[in-house]
């Protein structure tokens, strides 16, 4: 599980082969990304709605799953309070 201010933001089962990760999504862009890559799934024991497991075997641009991992730090991060954003030095 990967934290931002005691929030989850990403959660991975490390054993996994191949390797899956969930983020958070807005609920728009996961269902998108859903129907345009068969390894997007909806997430896995979580709201549906908001997120998206990714299944890495090697059919998603790196680039995207980066993407996609700071995406929903981001979108954690910007529910937070005003000071606990400043804390942690993130700008919009």
């Amino acid at each position: 599980m990967f934290k931002v201010a005691g929030k989850m933001f990403a959660i991975s089962t490390l054993a996994a082969s191949p390797l899956r990760v969930s983020v958070k999504c807005d609920p728009l862009l996961a269902e998108q990304l859903r129907d345009a890559h068969a390894a997007v799934i909806p997430g896995w024991h979580l709201n549906k709605r908001h997120w998206n497991t990714l299944i890495l075997d090697g059919s998603l641009p790196v680039q995207m799953i980066k993407d996609m991992i700071e995406d929903s730090y981001d979108l954690v991060v910007s529910n937070l309070p005003a000071s606990r954003r400043r804390a942690l030095g993130w700008e919009r």
